[in-house]
């Protein structure tokens, strides 16, 4: 890996070198945070969503504890953002997988979104 990136908000990145910063660095935690089932980290017990509960069931009745699994988990875990939105559809590549996708407010006031696929 290269020197430490100079933002305030960084964390290595997912698969490789490198690091994920700014809004990357938000985009990752939520996707830690939302593919964490809760009580499968030792050291965190709490830490996670129970997102994964859900993804075995049909999608209609799955959707609406998604999104309070997803809003709460966030809440808990990620203080700097706020959820503005929490969509739950079928991936347009693989029908058979959940694609989150959360639309939220930065810090410093910008929206942003990111996209899970738990």
């Amino acid at each position: 890996m290269s020197a430490h990136p100079t933002s305030l908000h960084w964390q290595p990145a997912y698969g490789g070198d490198g690091f994920a910063v700014a809004y990357d660095d938000l985009r990752q935690a939520i996707r830690t945070i939302l593919s964490t089932r809760v009580g499968s980290d030792p050291l965190r017990p709490d830490f996670g969503s129970r997102v994964p509960d859900y993804l075995d069931w049909p999608i209609d009745r799955a959707r609406p504890h998604i999104v309070r699994e997803t809003v709460a988990a966030i809440r808990k875990w990620e203080p700097r953002l706020a959820v503005k939105r929490v969509r739950v559809a079928p991936a347009e590549d693989n029908p058979a997988q959940l694609v989150v996708a959360v639309h939220f407010i930065a810090a410093d006031g910008v929206e942003v979104s990111a996209e899970v696929r738990p």
